[in-house]
């Protein structure tokens, strides 16, 4: 079966995954799930310095550490820009990428430029009125996240540093070589910021393409759906591994 690298979205952690770890886990998967510096349970080292870099180099250090192999990469929210940096730079332990309504940037491109003009001035008053300059708070969780789900998470979710939006990403095109999967969830998706990249996975080469009717938590509001889903994928992905020269 496959191993799993699951990268958090923005003010979450690998505590986001509760629901999903056991599951991937029952189908016989490996799963890893680490948190972010300056996020979850390392909010304490939360700082204006934390930068998508340093981002991506907790995951290769995870990919080192663990010494994994044809690790599956996935990237939830802001996370697809770090599991876009860390599958290009680390392209011989990566089996495939799956963005989970999750930012796919190209050469060069911050997660900034990627929400858009307005999104970007709403987040930089908040970042200004809230997080002290350099952190940007939560925005809400979708409206069908259940009462129980949102006192759970609510006080888990932490103000971001900014810099982790804002800085560009280099990217060398090593990761156009690996499988792609675009899960883009059709319910409640913020302003729709995600389905770009889900047209971009429809209309070009080396990718896959889904679709969930679910919100853009589908970790936490439909676990069940999403672990038979990566399930799938996982054997689509072993498959084109295998098949290769």
């Amino acid at each position: 079966m496959a191993t799993f690298l699951l990268v958090h979205g923005a003010w979450s952690g690998g505590w986001a995954w509760k629901k999903l770890r056991p599951l991937l886990r029952a189908r016989g998967h490996d799963v890893f799930t680490p948190t972010l510096t300056g996020l979850g349970e390392r909010v304490h080292l939360a700082r204006p310095e934390v930068d998508l870099a340093l981002h991506v180099e907790d995951i290769l250090g995870v990919l080192a550490c663990e010494d994994l192999k044809n690790a599956i990469l996935l990237g939830h929210n802001y996370s697809g820009m770090v599991v876009s940096g860390v599958a290009d730079r680390a392209s011989e332990r990566v089996a495939g990428v799956v963005y989970l309504d999750a930012f796919v940037p190209r050469n060069g491109q911050s997660m900034a430029e990627l929400i858009g003009a307005q999104a970007l001035a709403a987040r930089i008053e908040a970042q200004r009125s809230v997080g002290d300059g350099w952190r940007v708070p939560p925005t809400m969780l979708p409206p069908d996240t259940s009462a129980d789900d949102v006192a759970w998470a609510t006080p888990r979710r932490a103000m971001q540093p900014a810099a982790t939006f804002d800085q560009v990403l280099p990217l060398t095109g090593a990761i156009d070589a690996l499988p792609r999967s675009f899960i883009y969830c059709t319910r409640f998706s913020p302003g729709d910021v995600f389905r770009k990249f889900a047209e971009r996975a429809r209309a070009e080469k080396g990718w896959r393409l889904d679709e969930l009717d679910a919100s853009h938590n589908p970790h936490i509001t439909m676990p069940d759906a999403l672990a038979t889903l990566l399930h799938e994928i996982a054997h689509e992905i072993e498959h084109k591994r295998r098949a290769r020269p």
